[in-house]
């Protein structure tokens, strides 16, 4: 320890903080911690947190939980030595095995912990809240915040997200339809995205002349796929003034304007339709709990008796049907998921008949890691966009959802219903093979 006297390091800041950390959790860590003092504690071996400040303990002190921690990191105030994904699966880990979490605290623990933050210099006004972070008003799920909550999120930068998703510009779970050993040059992210788009373009029974509304458009990979190789006439449905641009200008560069309209607007503004099919990929997340049934009727009333609806939504387990302090703090505010029944449960009663649920939990670790690769390959130029601050929220973003989904705490699913007819007619097919036989579309 070049400079660091060996009494210094015995009773340096690493060495006073990890004990607490441990009596606090009634459970030794198995993470290695390194002061800003150069102390260093722990086991050898662990993945290595860094403290290179005081201010990491000031905002942990204010904020003792998953936000706080998450603050610390997007400032730079805590970092991890070595690779993220390694640190956070151990951290889960021996939080599930061994059950981390503050046990009840006597009152000289309390003082102890007081006088041990006093001597380290932890105790002091709050930090800022990092810039980042999202700072909504209003009632949530109202037209005014949705507008908002969808604009921090999709409207960062149309540069930004080009930079980060292959030139499909899917910002959603591909499916890959080749084990990870064949993922290469000859089949990729925008492979598994083409697939994706085909499978869904199959589910809804596309064809020239079909017409579809695409609520929730992104940057138009459903909605150009769909017209430009299944030849149907789209409407396309945003709230992200971003997006509509791009899409837009996708339309006009691809010589689509008789068959894709792009609105700017909210699912609510939708007028009364007769759609032969709807897709809302991933955009039901942002619907809210009070108001997914309301969602679901409008995927109902926009269908022709016969038409066939595609959700591909994320769900999480039970005890945790929100995105999360952090995704909800930084990412998508007003994220509301829910397990995969009570969506379902949902879409049937709005009247829909739900015809087959397929998951697609471990196909969004491989598409959100091919995102985390080309962040990392290409970080200087995502901090020359965003800035350091944004780099690191998306760093935190991507590599902790590549883990909630991997670990299944997270899921993924394509749930397909039909508006069956009075006389209970779906027209669907007698079995789903060929949704699965088929190599593109009609052309």
């Amino acid at each position: 320890m070049t400079g660091i006297r060996p009494t210094a390091v015995r009773t340096g800041a690493a060495h006073r903080l990890l004990p607490l950390a441990e009596r606090i959790l009634g459970a030794r860590l198995p993470l290695r911690l390194r002061a800003w003092d150069g102390s260093v504690a722990g086991p050898e071996g662990a993945p290595v947190v860094v403290l290179r400040s005081r201010r990491a303990l000031r905002r942990l002190v204010w904020q003792p939980d998953e936000l706080g921690l998450a603050q610390a990191y997007i400032t730079g105030d805590l970092d991890i030595d070595g690779d993220l994904a390694d640190g956070l699966r151990t951290v889960w880990g021996a939080a599930r095995e061994r059950g981390l979490r503050p046990r009840r605290l006597t009152l000289a623990d309390r003082a102890g912990a007081v006088a041990a933050m006093l001597r380290l210099g932890a105790i002091g006004p709050r930090p800022p809240v990092p810039a980042s972070q999202a700072r909504l008003g209003g009632v949530p799920h109202s037209k005014a915040r949705d507008r908002a909550a969808i604009s921090h999120h999709y409207d960062l930068s149309n540069d930004f997200y080009a930079l980060l998703l292959d030139e499909s510009m899917a910002y959603s779970s591909g499916y890959w339809t080749r084990d990870e050993s064949e993922e290469g040059p000859e089949y990729g992210a925008a492979d598994a995205q083409r697939d994706k788009l085909d499978l869904i373009c199959r589910k809804l029974g596309l064809e020239p002349g079909s017409t579809l509304l695409d609520i929730g458009c992104g940057w138009g990979s459903l909605t150009l796929h769909a017209a430009e190789t299944y030849k149907t006439r789209v409407t396309a449905v945003t709230l992200a003034a971003e997006q509509a641009r791009y899409v837009r200008e996708q339309v006009t560069a691809r010589g689509l304007e008789e068959r894709v309209e792009v609105r700017l607007s909210d699912y609510r503004d939708i007028e009364t339709g007769s759609y032969d099919a709807v897709s809302t990929v991933e955009m039901g997340e942002h619907v809210g709990d009070d108001e997914y049934p309301g969602f679901t009727a409008t995927l109902h009333r926009m269908l022709r008796p016969g038409g066939r609806v595609l959700v591909q939504q994320m769900s999480r387990g039970a005890v945790a049907p929100g995105g999360g302090a952090f995704i909800e703090s930084y990412i998508a505010p007003d994220m509301h998921m829910r397990p995969l029944g009570d969506t379902v449960s949902l879409l049937e009663g709005a009247g829909l008949e739900v015809r087959a649920v397929e998951a697609m939990r471990e196909h969004y670790p491989r598409t959100i890691r091919a995102w985390h690769r080309t962040l990392e390959e290409r970080w200087a130029e995502f901090g020359a966009l965003v800035g350091e601050e944004t780099a690191r929220v998306w760093r935190l973003y991507l590599v902790g959802s590549a883990l909630a989904f991997e670990e299944g705490r997270m899921g993924v699913d394509q749930i397909l219903a039909v508006r069956p007819s009075a006389r209970g007619s779906g027209d669907m097919p007698l079995t789903p093979g060929a949704w699965y036989a088929r190599k593109g579309g009609t052309r």
